[in-house]
């Protein structure tokens, strides 16, 4: 297949009326804008604005709603040196790159895509340094932006500086890329040979896919995931469960059974945060737990491995149940070491869709922050 052309004009989709183009400009004014043909064939034009792809990739007028936070998981608080993000004792972010192949509505690094916001470089030598001389790091996250976006010999020279320190074991790329432009990955023999070169049976390369929808999964997709797992890598995909895209549980347990059949781990089914603009994708912890458990008892139990949960500026919280206005939650990772699996059980109003939102949480906030200046 020819490679996709790449387009950053709204008013250059002619499948989308013009006043309408004219005015979703106002919103790629402020956002940066990407899309290509191949993502833009999924859409269904006879019926765009019902279409799931439709609303993952093309702007909409929520989006200059600017309730809520940039930056929902405070992650600016995680930077240990340029461009590493530290905030888990065995992992670190590497950020790599400023551009992602598809720039999806609800991104909860969307202040990183604004046109007036430059928070990181691209230089990663200083990240990895630092993680060279902290030898508790055995986990690196490239991300950014999409890591597999970047030009292969640049991913080469990446992965050469990581195998370079011996305690980094796993190394793994954030990307939308196999739903977004699968013909980058199969049709790349030098990027797949460059990734078996460096997968090592004892220290596996990952791709965390991000596979939104079922309808994404297209014969050119699944071209992609056979091609990474032929070259040693391990695909695992991570979504948020997002307001009328994949919150049906029909549409749901139809990608856990896609995504299990094909072989790639469903990972994780995130909630998603509570970022500026994004308001029209998020669902309370009560729909979102409620269609995430229908679609579980339709898939098997390969599908059933994910884990929902939510990234906190705390940690990552799992949540176990929602059920008689209880949330049952677990630190399944945590900022503070003394949390780790700590278990909680809070009042859940209807309309609560993030942890800050439970009665109780402040005082679990504050009671971390105590223990911090303690130790």
């Amino acid at each position: 297949m020819p490679k996709p052309r790449y387009l950053t004009d709204i008013r250059k989709i002619e499948a989308i009326p013009p006043e309408q183009r004219e005015k979703m400009t106002q919103i790629t004014d402020k956002f940066v804008f990407r899309v290509n043909d191949y993502y833009l064939s999924l859409i269904d034009w006879d019926h765009p604005e019902d279409d799931p792809i439709y609303q993952l990739i093309i702007p909409n007028d929520a989006e200059l709603d600017e309730y809520g936070r940039w930056d929902a998981s405070d992650e600016h608080l995680n930077y240990a040196a340029p461009n590493v993000q530290h905030k888990y004792g065995t992992t670190a972010l590497l950020m790599v790159s400023e551009v992602c192949g598809a720039y999806c509505r609800f991104c909860f690094r969307k202040r990183l895509f604004r046109n007036d916001v430059k928070e990181t470089s691209m230089e990663v030598g200083p990240g990895v340094e630092y993680i060279s001389q902290h030898p508790e790091i055995n986990n690196v996250l490239l991300t950014g932006g999409d890591s597999l976006i970047l030009a292969t010999n640049k991913i080469r020279n990446i992965l050469k500086m990581l195998r370079e320190v011996p305690h980094v074991k796993i190394i793994r790329f954030g990307t939308k890329l196999p739903a977004f432009n699968p013909m980058r990955i199969y049709e790349d023999e030098e990027l797949l040979h460059v990734l078996s070169e460096y997968s090592r049976p004892d220290a596996r390369i990952h791709v965390m896919a991000h596979f939104n929808h079922p309808r994404e999964l297209t014969d050119h997709a699944y071209r992609a995931i056979d091609a990474l797992q032929r070259a040693g890598v391990i695909v695992v995909n991570q979504t948020p469960v997002l307001k009328g895209i994949n919150d049906d549980p029909e549409v749901l347990g139809e990608l856990l059974d896609k995504l299990s059949w094909s072989g790639v781990t469903p990972y994780y089914f995130f909630q998603n945060r509570p970022v500026a603009g994004n308001a029209s994708f998020v669902l309370t912890f009560e729909e979102a737990y409620h269609a995430i458990e229908a679609a579980k008892a339709r898939t098997s139990g390969l599908g059933k491995r994910v884990r929902y949960a939510m990234s906190h500026a705390s940690g990552k919280i799992e949540i176990l149940a929602v059920e008689n206005g209880k949330i049952y939650l677990k630190y399944h990772q945590a900022r503070h070491p003394d949390w780790y699996g700590r278990f909680m059980v809070l009042d859940c109003p209807p309309e609560a869709a993030w942890f800050d939102d439970l009665p109780g949480a402040d005082a679990i906030l504050q009671k971390q922050q105590k223990e911090e200046v303690t130790v």
